[in-house]
């Protein structure tokens, strides 16, 4: 029971519209499949480090935090999807999709930077990992730091997995029929969301 309920949880916490989905899919159209499911693998491994330790209990010691921290947190997390908004505005003025015979560049470790900087920043997603672990706890369906705690985290991982497996696939496979002034219209728009999200995140920390 709790390893379908992880699966559910996992795609719960990849499916939403926000900066790193965004994120993932500009990587699988600015780059390739593989950039792209680099992105989301990252942001799937990240959901079972935090969901494991949300239910090893971690989260119940009491750390003095300095009152702000949060806004701080929302503050950084605001600075750094602006730049990766203004990342994807200015490549879409000069994208060009790959001739044949072009030289296909090497595997780089961007889709993981971003994405550990989008996560960690978010401070929404510490909050989603406690109350995901307060409520299965609450329910008796898994116990802390027991090996229910590791087979519900690996559980979400695969839902997670499943989700970024899927979109970038999606959006892989249909590279080929876009025109590069549809790809270009993309990534600024994608741009704008991203944008979109650092205002709304900034936005909670002033009201």
């Amino acid at each position: 029971m709790f390893i379908i309920l992880g699966l559910f949880v996992g795609l719960l916490a990849a499916v939403p519209l926000g900066p790193i989905n965004v994120f993932v899919v500009s990587q699988a159209l600015k780059r390739d499949f593989f950039h792209g499911l680099l992105a989301g693998l990252t942001a799937a491994t990240l959901d079972i480090i935090f969901c494991f330790v949300a239910l090893a209990g971690f989260f119940q010691i009491k750390v003095t935090l300095p009152p702000h921290s949060t806004s701080v947190l929302k503050i950084i997390a605001a600075v750094i999807i602006l730049v990766l908004s203004a990342k994807l505005i200015k490549d879409s003025r000069t994208f060009a999709l790959p001739r044949e015979g072009d030289k296909i560049p090497s595997a780089a470790p961007k889709p993981i930077l971003g994405v550990l900087l989008l996560y960690i920043s978010n401070p929404t997603l510490y909050m989603f990992w406690v109350a995901v672990a307060g409520t299965v706890t609450g329910h008796r369906l898994v116990r802390y730091g027991g090996w229910t705690a590791v087979a519900f985290s690996a559980a979400v991982g695969v839902g997670s997995i499943l989700w970024y497996l899927s979109i970038v696939r999606f959006v892989s496979r249909r590279q080929n029929r876009i025109r590069p002034e549809t790809f270009r219209k993309i990534l600024f728009y994608l741009g704008l969301a991203l944008a979109g999200f650092a205002i709304y995140t900034l936005g909670t920390v002033i009201l």
